[in-house]
């Protein structure tokens, strides 16, 4: 019995023990699934998406308080037990839904119920976008996260725009603009005419140079709001790199269309800018092809109206052309004289004529004229207003006119000390802020004067940024040298410029002194040009004399030097050492006759 007793106290000591065993068990998982709850809340508190978990019969069985921040719901409306019915009608209600609450219920529980898988991106009305993704249970409900791509959007939309418009503008870069035309060519094979204008900034390498980037930049942005400005809502404009330009003009239904649209490009280009702290001007050289008419294939237009802009930029720049056929060849020649010319300036193929400068009454040599000249190998003696273009838009006429400078000066190192020496400088040249240095260095080298060097500009010089134009002209006028402004009368601004800075001399265009002797309103020009030199203690100049009546008329006006044929055209070095010898002090001597040549300058 005993033993009994003892048995059954065993069996209950080892039944507690399991059952306390048991019971730390529980309590341990219960502790672990009050912390994994925690974990869990955390979790779907601390989530950057909204989540809601669903049972198949579409009640709420759990809510993260993102979803709630999302939408601006209430927790008393949206919480677990809400419907999903209740829970749509909320956000209706609350303006973050915008369609109907039974359709939109219906259709979602449908896809639920076939097990699809949905992705969609809804619009607030905060302008947030909010992607949503529904995933069917194995039990039939379903989980739904919600998650804000606002920005992601952005970065992508902001990502595609930079693949298709230009960062600085803002204007359609060229990937853009080629898409741009074979739309606008789809339109041409259905009967509609176009324009396809290529534009390119004249000498905008310069001012990227001498005044820096910056300024460069500004003016592309500038260049770039005006012609949007000048376009038609249906039209195009894009920027294709550096400072080309181009426009699609639509449904082109008679020329005129294309010259008043090119004229008011050259309005609004040509209107001063300002662009950091200095005051600018820009011009444009431009190529026009249409299509069908120069073609309907893509890449056959881009080069036709391409040709058409290299066609403006050979004849002077600051004009447009339509395409040729024959400029094809013309462009080819001009790309070979540019590698021609590289070839020159390192082969010192350059040589410096020198046109004598004469007082009109006692016919004494005052001074030359420094005008350079190409002797090509092949092909003889060739002009500088076929080179010189060349040389400003490939930037090679900075090194070309600093050995012109240098070798002028060397040059009239060597004459008498009362005959001067005139240079012309580019505007590209006088862009260069170490121009001034530049002078200083050349007069050193040569042991020249100051006093009888003279600077020829022209009003292209100035009308860039014209404040520094002056102040450069300042500091060289500091050194001594004398200024002259050439072609007096071409630009529509000369007179402003005369009142702005004290110049030396003036030159009277060619095209004035042509007809003096036959046009009333040439002599009247004269006259007054006369005049305002007179006034301001200005040397007047004529260029381009060639008979003794415009020699005469051009002594009663009052005209101070001429320059021309009439005396000598431009002549090597060695033989205007000759002329000077010849002439000793030449007051009165009547030149030799020389044989005509073509003018070359």
């Amino acid at each position: 019995m005993a033993l009994m007793i003892d048995e059954i106290d065993m069996v209950n000591r080892n039944l507690e023990g399991l059952v306390g065993e048991r019971t730390r068990e529980l309590r341990a998982r219960e502790a672990d699934l009050r912390t994994q709850n925690l974990h869990f809340e955390a979790a779907l508190s601390n989530m950057t998406q909204g989540l809601i978990l669903h049972d198949s019969s579409g009640t709420m069985i759990v809510c993260n308080q993102r979803y709630l921040e999302m939408y601006g719901l209430s927790s008393d409306v949206a919480k677990p037990g809400c419907s999903f019915h209740d829970l749509i009608a909320h956000r209706k209600d609350t303006g973050s839904f915008k369609g109907d609450v039974d359709e939109h219920c219906s259709a979602i529980l449908r896809k639920v119920a076939r097990r699809e898988i949905t992705q969609t991106v809804l619009e607030t009305a905060a302008g947030q976008f909010i992607q949503i993704s529904n995933k069917p249970l194995a039990d039939g409900g379903w989980v739904s996260t919600h998650e804000d791509i606002t920005e992601r959007r952005r970065t992508d939309e902001r990502i595609l725009h930079l693949a298709h418009y230009d960062l600085l503008t803002d204007l359609p870069n060229r990937a853009h603009f080629r898409g741009e035309l074979e739309r606008a060519l789809e339109r041409v094979q259905r009967g509609e005419r176009i324009a396809i204008l290529y534009i390119d900034i004249d000498e905008f390498k310069s001012v990227n140079d001498t005044l820096g980037h910056a300024v460069g930049d500004e003016l592309l942005k500038v260049v770039g709001d005006r012609l949007r400005g000048c376009v038609g809502k249906n039209d195009v404009v894009a920027r294709l790199g550096g400072d080309e330009f181009a426009v699609i003009q639509s449904d082109v239904r008679a020329p005129t269309d294309v010259s008043e649209l090119l004229k008011r490009i050259y309005e609004r280009i040509r209107a001063p800018l300002e662009c950091g702290g200095h005051l600018l001007t820009t011009d444009a050289s431009i190529g026009v092809a249409l299509a069908p008419d120069d073609g309907t294939d893509l890449n056959e237009l881009l080069k036709n109206a391409d040709l058409a802009m290299y066609g403006a930029k050979a004849d002077g720049r600051r004009t447009y052309r339509f395409f040729e056929p024959s400029m094809d060849a013309r462009v080819k020649a001009l790309r070979a004289l540019e590698v021609d010319l590289r070839k020159a300036i390192v082969e010192g193929a350059f040589e410096i004529h020198y046109q004598p400068l004469i007082d009109l009454r006692s016919r004494a040599i005052t001074g030359c004229e420094a005008l350079l000249r190409w002797r090509h190998p092949e092909h003889g003696m060739i002009e500088p207003a076929r080179f010189i273009p060349v040389a400003e838009d490939t930037g090679l006429i900075n090194q070309l006119g600093e050995w012109a400078l240098d070798a002028a000066c060397a040059e009239a190192a060597s004459w008498p000390d009362h005959i001067k020496i005139a240079v012309n400088v580019s505007p590209v040249q006088f862009r260069n802020q170490t121009l001034a240095l530049k002078v200083a260095a050349a007069l050193a080298a040569s042991g020249l004067s100051a006093n009888r060097l003279e600077l020829e500009i022209t009003e292209a010089v100035l009308i860039r940024d014209d404040e520094a134009a002056l102040a450069t002209l300042h500091e060289l006028r500091r050194l001594g040298v004398r200024i002259a402004l050439d072609d007096f009368g071409t630009g529509y601004s000369s007179l402003s410029y005369l009142q702005r800075f004290p110049f030396d001399k003036i030159k009277i265009d060619r095209s004035f002194i042509e007809n003096i002797a036959a046009s009333e309103a040439s002599s009247s020009i004269v006259r007054a040009v006369v005049g305002i030199g007179a006034a301001r203690n200005m040397t007047t100049t004529a260029e381009g004399v060639e008979t003794e009546a415009q020699r005469e008329i051009l002594c009663k006006l009052g005209c101070t030097e001429m320059q021309g044929y009439l005396f000598s055209p431009a002549i090597p070095a060695a033989e205007i050492a000759r002329l000077l010898i010849d002439s000793g002090e030449i007051s009165t001597a009547t030149p030799a006759k020389r044989r005509r040549t073509p003018r070359t300058a």
